[in-house]
């Protein structure tokens, strides 16, 4: 899904783009209607065939949308083949792993970039921004909520990525101590804007790792991620757990034949079509506690993602993909100019044209209920009433 997203927009941009999947059938629209498209297949777990499709194609930089189990993988690939590389998303371990390749990726001349996406990604830029305006950090929550105009579940970004994030320890940070929870054992109710109130679930994320990686130094001695979803969908994420049908491991089913529940599940789900008239909407979102001149401090970054006119077949999830096609386009025209291996927050991304870039597609950024990414030709949002303040609350 989100590869498709970053490809039809860089081809739209008029940039030559290599597809490489294990199937072709997710490509063919976008092969169909851009000539500056290619397509080879390509398997991630063949390594060496890996390095040696990216020295043939002659790309300057790679966006990998595989699943995040192959990001390390990835990243050492474009690291031996001597090209740039940018990705959405991985679990801590992996990110900090990624982290560590700095020195090798600096020493080479290449910039690596792991976390393009949504959150991480949009949430990690607007952290960035917001830590300017306190003098000590003290605690960031942050997450994402979703919601559509119809009680209907359809694909979401990535089954094994949310069955994952259901099933696996989540790693926090309190009192500056690393700790790991179960995973949806703590909540937190928001109250934000165009999404409303809603759940917001305790989950492993990335974003743990690279927000105390760069801001500990700050101060910052707590970190939390919260995934939320319309209970619609959560229902039926736990379900498909309950039944075992999220289980990775392969299973016997007839006499030399073993499938593996996810995969099985994954395929039959991501054909299910957007109902008529259907369309979702999102909230990113960052709070960050701490200090100025010795006083307490709170700032509330969102990021509203709405509806975009022809992208309607991906709904909110555009919010992950054109990240990762942004970024990796300033890249290559040099905007982004550090070498070494990052994550969004690090400083190296130009943020008023990334966020520039958001508003270009639809998406507003607000810093305290004011938009701050809003285009020269628009008018100035005025603050917004009482009835519409918005508030973060456990």
């Amino acid at each position: 899904m989100q590869g498709r997203i970053v490809a039809r927009d860089l081809l739209e941009k008029g940039n030559e783009v290599l597809l490489t999947d294990i199937y072709k059938e997710n490509s063919r629209k976008n092969l169909k209607i851009f000539p500056r498209a290619a397509f080879r297949y390509l398997d991630v777990r063949e390594f060496r065939r890996m390095i040696d499709l990216i020295r043939e194609s002659g790309t300057d930089i790679v966006i990998n949308c595989a699943e995040s189990d192959w990001n390390l993988s990835v990243h050492r690939a474009c690291l031996i083949a001597g090209v740039h590389v940018v990705d959405m998303d991985s679990d801590v371990a992996t990110t900090e792993k990624q982290l560590a390749l700095d020195g090798q990726f600096k020493k080479k001349g290449l910039t690596a970039i792991t976390g393009c996406g949504s959150t991480p990604g949009i949430n990690n830029l607007m952290l960035n921004h917001a830590a300017q305006f306190f003098d000590t950090l003290e605690s960031v929550n942050a997450g994402f909520v979703w919601d559509s105009n119809m009680d209907i579940f359809v694909a979401p970004f990535s089954i094994p990525s949310i069955v994952w994030e259901f099933t696996h320890p989540a790693t926090v940070i309190e009192n500056g101590i690393v700790r790991f929870k179960k995973p949806l054992s703590e909540t937190i109710t928001v109250d934000l804007r165009v999404v409303g109130r809603q759940t917001g679930y305790l989950v492993e994320h990335a974003e743990v790792a690279t927000f105390n990686h760069y801001f500990k130094n700050k101060g910052l001695k707590n970190i939390h991620f919260y995934a939320g979803f319309p209970k619609y969908s959560a229902d039926v994420f736990e379900k498909l757990i309950y039944l075992g049908l999220a289980k990775s491991e392969k299973i016997a089913v007839d006499e030399g034949l073993k499938v593996s529940p996810l995969d099985l599940v994954t395929q039959v789900i991501k054909r299910i079509d957007y109902p008529e008239n259907y369309f979702e909407k999102e909230n990113l979102w960052v709070e960050i506690i701490g200090k100025k001149d010795g006083q307490p401090k709170k700032i509330l970054m969102e990021c509203i993602v709405p509806p975009l006119e022809g992208w309607e077949d991906a709904g909110c999830n555009i919010d992950t993909g054109f990240p990762a096609s942004i970024i990796a386009q300033m890249i290559k025209d040099g905007r982004i100019s550090e070498r070494g291996s990052f994550s969004p927050e690090a400083g190296i991304v130009p943020e008023e044209d990334f966020f520039r870039e958001l508003r270009l597609k639809g998406m507003t950024v607000y810093r305290g209920g004011i938009a701050i990414n809003l285009l020269k030709n628009e008018i100035t949002m005025p603050k917004r009433a009482k009835t519409e303040r918005v508030e973060t609350y456990i």
